[in-house]
């Protein structure tokens, strides 16, 4: 495979986010190459949403845990029962994915940090 035709490994996330640091760093640390896609600044990309999740659920994907979910009225929260409520709340809300999400050379989806996970994932 010639390195033009190499995929891109992408990591979806937002810079100051302590755990897309760990990532973006490990992986650098680790010589891989990657596309880094900002949420604040890119959005999520609509058309990678399905993707995601039909890798991970949408109950992994949607941070419960998160400031952002947490500033949500009870209302808003409970409006997310199902994947289309979750995905309109993530369109809406880029904050409230779980992070980092990447997307792997192989087209393998991840969410969150976990340098042995990664590492099982390398080449």
């Amino acid at each position: 495979m010639t390195p033009e035709s190499t995929p891109t490994m992408t990591v979806f996330g937002i810079p100051n986010c302590d755990t897309v640091k760990k990532a973006r760093t490990w992986l650098t640390a680790h010589g891989q190459d990657f596309v880094f896609h900002d949420f604040k600044k890119l959005g999520v990309p609509a058309d990678q949403l399905p993707q995601w999740l039909a890798a991970v659920s949408w109950e992994k994907l949607v941070n419960r845990k998160g400031t952002t979910w947490r500033q949500l009225d009870p209302a808003a929260q409970a409006a997310v029962k199902d994947e289309a409520s979750a995905s309109a709340l993530m369109l809406t809300h880029p904050s409230v994915i779980k992070r980092p999400v990447v997307v792997w050379r192989d087209g393998r989806v991840s969410v969150g940090f976990d340098a042995a996970s990664f590492a099982a994932r390398l080449p």
